[in-house]
């Protein structure tokens, strides 16, 4: 969430401050726009097709679990290099205790192998996070080392090996066999999203006005409502359209898309209703100050790591569930895309300042480059030249906007 001060004169600012608008998430909207337009005139129609649009939103579940934790990282002037490693990590440790460890008929197999994973996750981000907090070692070294460790880690868990044969049952996690909700459960989703959009907007909107706060114009509130009410419709409409090749049958949303949308929801709630939250945007923008107001820092930094661990765990499942199998490679520069995304969604890497979703927007982006590389042929080095460019992009937008922002 983007900590702002309303002006105390709604006139003043440019035309985004005076319509009560956040310009940057505007410009990242209508920069996936473009995207996907030039992508899909570029791949013939294909890049909108409902099947490519159902893939995209797989693709970016790991990326848009992860971001959220990465924006509340950032915000307390921190980074995580070594997500990537932790993910492989964890999801070659699932795997292992999945297929060689658990019995593999047993209901409770893909449950226990999610906790394992999720467990340990968070214990080595709040090691982490205790290096960086008590004993005062600079985040960008504890987790280059954690980069190092971890994957090799995840080669010595097995010497190497591939590790397969996983229970449809875990794979279901990735969006495997089963690995979506229908048709029904999507639309009864969308309708609860629709009415929290529709009942959060208004009260907003008439709590602002009855507080004598900056507000927006009435018209300007309807159109951004209406828009949202759109994407959501349109998002229902994509997730019940891509159907079983045989029976015709809508396979709804999948798996992995429904947990990236309750880790989002959740992470926002955390951000923007409760103390812990709040603890976090304050000591990012001063630390000292937030220590001198009785916040336990140190405490506040190991949690938000072990948050970060959580999370990392949980992405690492819908890997090595999306896969079926637990490989080496998994999870290989996935810090690139969730720092990426981070930046590029409004997170200021001077700290203080982070959108979660902006975030969201800059996991999507950053799914949607990958995909159109993916769909006109480009390999993966140019995957990797591109997200590098759009990295770079995005710390100079970063920095240009910190120096013309008002103090």
């Amino acid at each position: 969430m983007q900590k702002t001060t309303p002006s105390s004169n709604p006139n003043s600012g440019n035309l985004f401050s005076r319509l009560q608008l956040d310009g940057r998430l505007i410009f990242m909207v209508l920069t996936i726009a473009i995207i996907w337009v030039i992508f899909n005139v570029l791949s013939e129609g294909i890049f909108l097709s409902v099947q490519n649009l159902w893939n995209l939103s797989v693709q970016t579940a790991s990326v848009g679990v992860m971001v959220s934790a990465m924006v509340l990282v950032i915000v307390m002037r921190h980074v995580d290099l070594s997500i990537g490693s932790i993910l492989g990590f964890t999801g070659m440790v699932m795997a292992v205790v999945n297929a060689r460890v658990f019995p593999p008929d047993a209901a409770w197999n893909a449950w226990a192998t999610l906790a394992v994973g999720l467990i340990l996750g968070g214990l080595i981000g709040a090691f982490q996070g205790a290096w960086v907090a008590y004993l005062s070692v600079p985040a960008f070294i504890v987790t280059l080392g954690g980069l190092l460790i971890y994957r090799g880690g995840a080669w010595l868990v097995t010497e190497g090996q591939t590790v397969g044969s996983l229970t449809n049952s875990f794979q279901v996690f990735g969006g495997g066999v089963g690995g979506s909700i229908g048709a029904i459960p999507t639309w009864i989703i969308g309708a609860i999203l629709l009415a929290y959009v529709l009942v959060n907007d208004v009260s907003n909107y008439l709590k602002r006005q009855r507080n004598n706060l900056p507000n927006r114009p009435m018209w300007v509130q309807i159109i951004v409502t209406g828009l949202l009410v759109l994407l959501i419709f349109g998002f229902i409409q994509i997730m019940n359209g891509y159907k079983e090749p045989q029976t015709e049958v809508s396979r709804g949303m999948p798996v992995p898309v429904l947990i990236m949308l309750l880790t989002s929801a959740l992470m926002i709630w955390v951000v923007r209703s409760t103390r812990f939250g709040r603890y976090i945007f304050a000591y990012g923008g001063n630390p000292e100050a937030a220590r001198l107001a009785g916040i336990n820092t140190k405490l506040l930094t190991t949690v938000v790591f072990a948050i970060m661990g959580v999370l990392a765990g949980l992405a690492g499942a819908i890997q090595t569930a999306r896969l079926g199998a637990g490989t080496n490679s998994t999870g290989t520069l996935a810090e690139l895309s969730v720092i990426a995304a981070a930046v590029i969604g409004g997170t200021s890497l001077s700290g203080g300042v982070g959108s979660i979703p902006g975030a969201f927007l800059g996991a999507l982006l950053m799914s949607s480059l990958i995909s159109g590389l993916v769909l006109l042929g480009y390999n993966s080095a140019w995957q990797q030249v591109v997200q590098g460019l759009v990295l770079m992009i995005a710390v100079l937008l970063d920095v240009l906007y910190n120096r013309n922002r008002p103090r």
